[in-house]
């Protein structure tokens, strides 16, 4: 790249050179050189843009994590429609599974960073939190119209429901089968759940 050409989205570029690098290689391999060599930029680039590596990785797990959170923020709305396991793999499946995968590897590997993404969005909201909020929240819904049984302890559910993602995260890639695998799990956790509100 040529001195002086500006590189539109060059953060996004970084981030998801990022999700590269944790996707193919492991955390462990995360460098600031690594990710401009994957991002095809100069190292500098990334630090005349964020104060340090670690400013930086902060900055990708706060904004992927904000991406997380939108994507399931209307699962609540969706109670009494559709089926209880189509849903939640719906609103969960709506982040590409690069991000669900490379945030969930980041966080684990680096579970310092929590408090810092938790600084900039608010308690609870780091990493696949907003999923499991809204899962529960989904879940409480439709067992007030019948679609999720009266003994079914919703909170433990949704907790459920991530741990599954976090088991895939951390033991898959992030190819289909992945996202098949998830579907497959969320439809026997919810088995034998009415498709409709009792009359």
């Amino acid at each position: 790249m040529p001195r002086g050409v500006a590189i539109p989205e060059l953060r996004q570029q970084l981030f998801a050179a990022v999700e590269r690098v944790i996707v193919e290689d492991g955390p462990s391999r995360l460098t600031g050189r690594a990710v401009t060599r994957e991002a095809g930029v100069a190292t500098g680039l990334l630090y005349a843009h964020f104060a340090n590596f670690d400013d930086f990785l902060v900055g990708y797990a706060v904004d992927r994590a904000f991406q997380i959170s939108g994507e399931v923020a209307g699962l609540p709305a969706r109670a009494g429609t559709g089926t209880v396991a189509g849903n939640l793999s719906e609103a969960i499946l709506a982040t590409p599974l690069r991000v669900l995968v490379a945030s969930t590897r980041l966080l684990a590997y680096r579970p310092e960073l929590t408090a810092n993404v938790e600084a900039v969005l608010g308690n609870g909201n780091a990493g696949l939190q907003a999923a499991e909020r809204a899962a529960a929240d989904y879940l409480a819904a439709e067992q007030r119209l019948g679609r999720v049984p009266a003994g079914v302890d919703t909170a433990a559910l949704a907790l459920a429901v991530v741990g599954v993602l976090h088991h895939v995260a951390l033991t898959c890639d992030a190819g289909p089968p992945a996202g098949t695998r998830i579907r497959q799990v969320l439809t026997a956790l919810t088995d034998g759940f009415p498709a409709a509100a009792p009359s």
